[in-house]
C-alpha cells in the first residue's frame, strides 16, 4: 500500500535568488546615463527620435526574463513523501453461535438489558473495522453450520451480513464440532486463493452452549483446525444457572419472561483452545465480550515494515521556459518600436 504522507516545495540552489538583488540597481543606474546631446538651433525639427534604449515595456520584460532565468538557477524542486507498506494480514473466519439461548437476556448494553446475540453484534462490527489489513468471513450455527459470508475484504458488506443474523435462522442446536469443520474448510480454500499473501488464518468461535448436535464432535473439529496450523479464540458467552428469557406464544410474539436454567460448557472450549494453541475467554457481561475481542486484536495483529521515500522532481525548466518567452517578447517589442521610429 502506497500513501502520500505530504508535498513540499524547496530550491536546491537557493544562493542564486541573491543575484535578483542586482536587477533593481542594474536598472537604477540605467535610469541614470547620460546621453549626448549637441546645442543646435531648431535641432528638434529635424532629430529623429532614439531607438537604442527601446521601450519601457521592453526593458520590463527583459528584466522580467532575467529573474525567471535567475530562479531557474536556484533549481525549484517538488518534494513528495510516500509511506509505502506491505499489504499483508490474517484470514479469519468469525464463528457465531445462532441457538435458542442466545435469546436469553443476562446482559447490559446501555444501562439496558439485552439478549446474548445483541450484545456480541456492536463488538463484532467493531472487530471486523479494526482488521483493515485482513479476510475476514462469518459462519452461523445452531443445529447445522452455514458460511454466511465468504472471505471478503468487503467490511461494510461483512457488516451488514452480521446485522442481519438472527436467532431462529437456523434448525436450534449448538453443533460446535461442525461449525470448526466448516470453518476450517474456509480458511483452506482463502488458503489457495492467497498463496504468498496470507501471513495466518484463525478462528473466533463464540458459544453459549453445549454441543448438542451436528455429526462431528468438538474435539475432532478442532483436530481438524490444529492439523491445518488453524488457531482458535473460543469466547464463553452469557452466564451459567438461572437467567431471564422470553416467552413467546405459537405465533413468535412475546408475552413475558421466564427463568431458565442453562449451562454454558466451558470445559470443552478451553480444551479446543489448548489443542490449536489459540486462547479461551470467559465473557459474562457486554464488557467482558468487548475485552476478549480486543485482546485477540492485539494478539492476532501484523506489524508491518512501513518504509519511507521521498521523490524530487525537478521544476527549473518552467521558469526558463517563461524566461525565454519574456526575452522573445522583449524582442518583438523591440523591433516594433524601431519600425515605428523608422517609418
Amino acid at each position: 500500500m502506497i500513501e502520500l504522507l505530504h508535498t513540499k516545495f524547496q530550491l536546491a540552489e537557493p544562493w542564486w535568488l541573491l543575484a535578483i538583488v542586482a536587477l533593481p540597481i542594474v536598472a537604477w543606474f540605467r535610469g541614470r546615463r547620460s546621453v549626448a546631446a549637441m546645442i543646435l538651433p531648431n535641432a528638434g525639427a529635424w532629430r529623429r527620435p532614439s531607438v537604442i534604449g527601446g521601450t519601457k515595456l521592453s526593458t520590463t520584460l527583459i528584466f522580467l526574463s532575467a529573474a525567471a532565468t535567475i530562479l531557474a538557477l536556484a533549481r525549484p524542486q517538488s518534494v513528495a513523501t510516500e509511506r509505502h507498506s506491505k499489504s499483508r494480514g490474517y484470514d479469519i473466519i468469525l464463528a457465531v453461535d445462532l441457538s435458542r439461548s442466545m435469546e436469553a437476556e443476562d446482559y447490559f448494553v446501555d444501562r439496558k438489558r439485552s439478549n446474548r446475540l445483541q450484545a456480541v453484534k456492536p463488538v463484532l462490527s467493531a472487530f471486523i473495522n479494526r482488521r483493515e489489513n485482513d479476510r475476514i468471513g462469518l459462519i452461523a450455527f445452531a443445529g447445522r453450520a452455514y458460511t454466511a459470508a465468504p472471505l471478503t475484504f468487503d467490511h461494510k458488506w461483512l457488516g451488514r451480513q452480521t446485522e442481519r443474523l438472527q436467532i431462529g435462522l437456523i434448525e436450534d442446536g449448538t453443533a460446535i464440532g461442525d461449525s470448526l469443520a466448516v470453518a476450517t474448510s474456509r480458511l483452506l480454500e482463502g488458503a489457495k486463493e492467497r498463496a504468498g499473501e496470507r501471513e495466518g488464518a484463525f478462528i473466533v468461535l463464540l458459544t453459549d452452549g453445549e454441543n448438542t448436535a451436528g455429526i462431528m464432535e468438538p474435539m475432532e473439529g478442532a483436530k481438524l483446525a490444529k492439523d491445518a496450523g488453524i488457531r482458535v479464540y473460543t469466547i464463553a458467552a452469557g452466564k451459567n444457572g438461572y437467567v431471564p428469557f422470553p416467552r413467546r406464544n405459537e405465533r413468535g410474539e412475546r408475552i413475558g419472561t421466564s427463568q431458565e436454567f442453562l449451562r454454558v460448557d466451558t470445559e470443552t472450549l478451553m480444551k479446543i483452545a489448548k489443542e490449536t494453541d489459540g486462547e479461551f475467554f470467559r465473557a459474562e457481561s457486554s464488557d467482558t465480550i468487548d475485552q476478549a475481542f480486543e485482546k485477540i486484536d492485539e494478539t492476532s495483529t501484523i506489524e508491518f515494515e512501513v518504509q519511507q521515500y521521498s521523490t524530487i522532481t525537478e521544476l527549473f525548466s518552467y521558469p526558463l521556459y517563461a524566461a525565454g518567452l519574456l526575452a522573445a517578447l522583449a524582442v518583438f517589442s523591440s523591433r516594433n518600436k524601431m519600425r515605428e521610429a523608422l517609418a
